[in-house]
C-alpha cells in the first residue's frame, strides 16, 4: 500500500502513469468507447467514472505546459442539440491543474488521436461524449 494514492488507481494504471513520458497521451473513456479496438494498452476501471478518475490522477500527473493538454470528443452533427453537462465538470477539474481550455476534436479525429495514445482506460462512465485525452508534461 502507498500513502497519498487514491485507491481507485489500480497498480497497473499507476505503472502506466509512471512509464509515460513528456508528450505521451492517455485516454479516459466512457463505457461506450471502443477501447479494445483502438488502444495499444487497455486498462479497465469499470467501477468508477471519468470525473472520479481525473480527480485521482491529476494530482500525480503533470499536464503538458507547452502545448494543448486536454482533448474532448465533440458532439456529432446529429447530436448538436444535446446538453453534455459532464464537460463542465471536466473543465472544473482540469482548471485546478492547468490554465488551458480543453480542445474539442471531431469524433473520428478523436479516435485517430486515441489510436496513438500510450494507453486507453475504459471506465464505467455512463455519460455520453465523456471521453477525454490528457497529454503528459514535465515534472518541474
Amino acid at each position: 500500500m502507498l500513502k497519498g494514492i487514491s485507491p481507485i488507481i489500480s497498480p497497473e494504471l499507476l505503472m502506466v502513469l509512471d512509464k509515460m513520458g513528456h508528450g505521451d497521451e492517455i485516454v479516459f473513456s466512457d463505457g461506450n468507447f471502443p477501447g479494445e479496438s483502438i488502444g495499444r494498452i487497455v486498462l479497465r476501471a469499470d467501477p468508477v467514472g471519468v470525473p472520479e478518475l481525473l480527480r485521482a490522477v491529476l494530482p500525480l500527473f503533470p499536464l503538458d505546459s507547452y502545448d494543448n493538454n486536454v482533448y474532448l470528443m465533440d458532439k456529432t452533427a446529429s447530436d448538436r442539440d444535446l446538453e453534455i453537462p459532464i464537460w463542465d465538470e471536466y473543465r472544473a477539474i482540469v482548471a485546478e491543474h492547468t490554465d488551458k481550455e480543453p480542445v474539442f476534436l471531431e469524433r473520428f479525429e478523436f479516435y485517430e488521436r486515441a489510436k496513438k495514445a500510450y494507453c486507453v482506460v475504459v471506465t464505467g462512465e455512463r455519460a455520453i461524449y465523456a471521453n477525454v485525452i490528457l497529454k503528459k508534461g514535465v515534472v518541474k
